[in-house]
């Protein structure tokens, strides 16, 4: 008996041992940011003075805890307000360029540090999986402020930021419109697309990855894959960008999104492989990319208007 006992245990710990190296290894796949954008220490985060912008430094608080950092840039009598999120690791303070652009056609942003990342608690990025949270807190401070009654509430994001744009989409109806750039249909998909499995060898793993990562996020997590969410956005405007030749978040999850997205969504596929769309060089200044300033833009100006 003692015997078998070791066995169990033995067996229990090289199978935990396994589980341990292939999340890690599916980990490594995940998108990561241009290394300029990368949040390594304070001295890369930017003011918003620097792009001509007054902004408040606010903090919000989750249902599970979680006190976050936002950034809030109002102007007058705004078309919308549009939450801005980051990619996986980006600093947040990035997109005031893009907050910017925003502002000087007639938009409010809110640019939303999100949980385990720059100033913001957390233990852990959840990728997706708990972050509508995050953004459920943004929604809850813009209706209890006055000064945007009546006003739309639009949710923007990037790369892991517009995959977490989309689920917040489905599950919280305050939101009016979406904007997602390179987002990745689930997190399943973008570790199967990394590793090659196709066909048989996908089938058989797509339900081992769902499983842990269950395990990992908790049930009530289970249908924030932005494939499902999507179907959720009901007759609200939304775009989706994506360039056709992305290196991180493979072409093959934007085709996902569209085929389970309502029909009236827009899209826009870029050339080249462009993660973050806008072009690098114009990152921090995007109303320099014109094409890009164009399709954002028109996007927005003709669904929200005063």
């Amino acid at each position: 008996m003692e015997g078998d006992g070791s066995k169990s245990s033995d067996s229990r710990a090289i199978r935990k041992t396994r589980l341990g190296s292939f999340l890690a290894s599916a980990r490594a796949r995940l998108p990561r940011p241009p290394a300029n954008l990368r949040r390594f220490d304070s001295a890369q985060t930017f003011n918003a003075a620097d792009f001509g912008l007054e902004a408040t430094r606010i903090a919000l608080t989750t249902e599970d805890g979680l006190r976050l950092i936002a950034y809030e840039v109002p102007v007058p009598e705004p078309k919308a307000v549009v939450i801005l999120l980051a990619g996986i690791h980006m600093v947040v303070t990035s997109l005031f360029g893009h907050a910017r652009m925003l502002a000087d056609h007639g938009y409010a942003s809110i640019l939303l540090e999100m949980r385990a990342h720059g100033e913001s608690e957390g233990d852990a990025i959840a990728l997706g999986f708990h972050e509508p949270r995050d953004i459920r807190a943004a929604v809850d401070y813009l209706r209890r402020n006055p000064r945007y009654a009546g006003v739309p509430i639009v949710v923007f994001g990037l790369s892991m930021g517009g995959a977490v744009a989309i689920n917040a989409a489905g599950l919280i109806p305050e939101i009016a419109g979406l904007v997602s750039l390179s987002a990745y249909s689930g997190v399943d998909d973008l570790l199967l697309d990394g590793m090659g499995a196709s066909g048989i060898r996908a089938v058989f793993l797509r339900p081992l990855i769902r499983l842990l990562l269950c395990l990992k996020y908790g049930w009530g997590s289970r249908h924030n894959y932005p494939r499902e969410r999507i179907r959720q956005l009901g007759k609200r405007p939304a775009l989706l960008v994506h360039s056709r030749e992305d290196s991180q978040v493979p072409f093959a999850n934007f085709q996902r999104l569209v085929k389970n997205a309502p029909p009236h969504v827009e899209t826009w596929v870029r050339e080249g492989d462009m993660h973050v769309i806008v072009a690098e060089e114009h990152f921090l200044r995007p109303a320099e990319d014109v094409e890009y300033a164009s399709h954002i833009l028109g996007f927005l100006d003709r669904h929200f208007h005063r």
